[in-house]
């Protein structure tokens, strides 16, 4: 999976206005990923967002990290035109752009870059299981030794009760934000057929048999989920 484009349902135009519509506490989201990184990595020099979207999340970090240089990765050409633009004020040494890519995609820079930080920020869900074993690996031998890693995905609930009434929540919340029924469903029925959760445990046990000593749950809402993981 090496095309330039990505599997969600936003242009870079409406994204950072509708994943706030779809995503109960986005912001909040990413300013708790941003404080793991305050908290593990605080002296962090090199800084890989997979998966960087319209860069709002390096434009939230790169004022916090003024020694960090931020390489910022996505699968969309356009997502990455939009984000360089949200970037346009800040230096070439602070923020750099690769080509279009997936974190799959991302081998061939094994060695020329080794990043104390990655965040993957909503997604390696659109990743099938192998797909996702084979880019959570990725972000490990990126990785120097003792660096964190910082991943939110949407996740698979525990029970057919539990899927059933996370999308009821999570349907009744987008309409409460403004978008109409007819787009809530049909957002909703992309989980597991679009996208591709997997539970809580099931992404612990992964990033653990990927090699991180340190593996833990830091945000929980929703279908949504943090983890951080140290190398």
């Amino acid at each position: 999976m090496t095309n330039s484009k990505n599997a969600t349902p936003f242009i870079p135009e409406n994204y950072d206005k509708s994943v706030r519509e779809v995503i109960p506490f986005y912001d909040t989201i990413l300013t708790e990923s941003v404080d793991i990184v305050r908290t593990v990595k605080p002296d962090v020099k090199q800084w890989l967002d997979t998966g960087c979207g319209t860069g709002y999340m390096v434009e939230k970090a790169a004022p916090l990290f003024p020694d960090a240089t931020f390489i910022l990765a996505d699968p969309s050409g356009d997502m990455l035109n939009a984000a360089t633009q949200r970037l346009k004020s800040y230096p070439d040494h602070r923020v750099k752009f690769l080509p279009p890519t997936p974190t799959e995609g991302l081998p061939p820079y094994i060695g020329e870059f080794k990043p104390q930080v990655i965040t993957a920020i909503l997604c390696h869900h659109y990743c099938r299981p192998r797909q996702r074993r084979i880019a959570t690996g990725i972000c490990y031998s990126l990785l120097e030794s003792g660096g964190l890693y910082v991943m939110v995905e949407h996740v698979m609930p525990d029970s057919m009760a539990g899927i059933h009434l996370s999308l009821e929540r999570w349907k009744r919340f987008q309409i409460e934000q403004g978008r109409t029924a007819k787009k809530a469903i049909k957002h909703t029925k992309r989980f597991n057929s679009e996208y591709f959760p997997i539970t809580i445990n099931e992404h612990i046990n992964l990033l653990i048999k990927t090699g991180f000593q340190t593996v833990e749950l830091f945000w929980k809402s929703h279908i949504q989920a943090g983890f951080y993981a140290i190398k």
